[in-house]
């Protein structure tokens, strides 16, 4: 039985303001290597949200800078602590690959089925959601509203993202490039923690030759999905050493 306090749900997240007009919103009672980065980009017409959370707190009741403005929501992939609070969203982007999962985000297709006992609680948390209970955790689902490609553009109205689809980690996973400010959404495709390649649609040599792919980009600041941001050099070093540990 775990002893964690109960976080009230006022508390549960954060907003980070960071320059270029993007903010962190995170939940900061979560342990890095389950703590989702949630990138909000702020563009003139309308803001875009990377990735939605464990979902276990309400997520745009609790953070204001997530009302008041149209926002689309991409999910970049569909693992559980990315997807918990999709539905919560009227606009919701994904690749066709990953559209599935989100459309019937089962406990095991999204991999909380693993901690769903609540034996996990104490590894998953520093500070419990407010009557949370692994074991009656369900994602609410939450179709894709529109599809997302390699290649495809979201425009805010005075910034635009290239879609990157960067499989590996999983099937329809995909990162977010904007070329003016040099700034890579990489999420979990890689990120300055392990990267996990062992999940059951993971595929060790697709994530190699993403990784290779990214290689060639420059960027000035990488924001993943969980973990630090991180520079140039320390994204050259992260995947270098992927690959070579991988004998790519």
């Amino acid at each position: 039985m775990t002893s964690l306090a109960t976080i009230p749900a006022e508390a549960w997240y954060e907003a980070i303001p960071f320059a270029d007009g993007v903010a962190l919103v995170h939940e900061p009672w979560v342990p890095p290597f389950f703590r989702c980065n949630m990138w909000l980009i702020h563009g003139r017409d309308r803001d875009l949200l990377i990735d939605a959370g464990l979902g276990a707190v309400p997520l745009r009741r609790h953070v204001p800078a997530l009302s008041g403005r149209p926002l689309t929501l991409l999910l970049s992939h569909t693992h559980f602590d990315h997807i918990g609070a999709a539905a919560e969203f009227e606009e919701r982007l994904a690749h066709p690959v990953e559209a599935p999962i989100l459309a019937r985000p089962t406990n095991a297709a999204t991999l909380f089925a693993d901690y769903a006992s609540g034996s996990g609680d104490a590894q998953m948390f520093l500070g419990l959601p407010p009557g949370w209970d692994a074991r009656a955790y369900r994602i609410e689902p939450a179709p894709a509203t529109a599809l997302v490609e390699d290649g495809d553009r979201i425009d805010l109205g005075d910034r635009t993202l290239t879609v990157l689809h960067t499989p590996g980690h999983s099937p329809g996973h995909v990162s977010l490039w904007e070329e003016k400010t040099g700034t890579l959404f990489a999420q979990d495709v890689v990120y300055d923690g392990p990267l996990v390649d062992d999940c059951y649609h993971s595929d060790i040599a697709v994530y190699v030759a993403t990784l290779k792919r990214l290689r060639s980009l420059q960027p000035r600041i990488v924001h993943g999905g969980h973990f630090a941001s991180f520079g140039p050099t320390r994204f050259r070093q992260l995947i270098d050493a992927y690959v070579q540990a991988k004998g790519g």
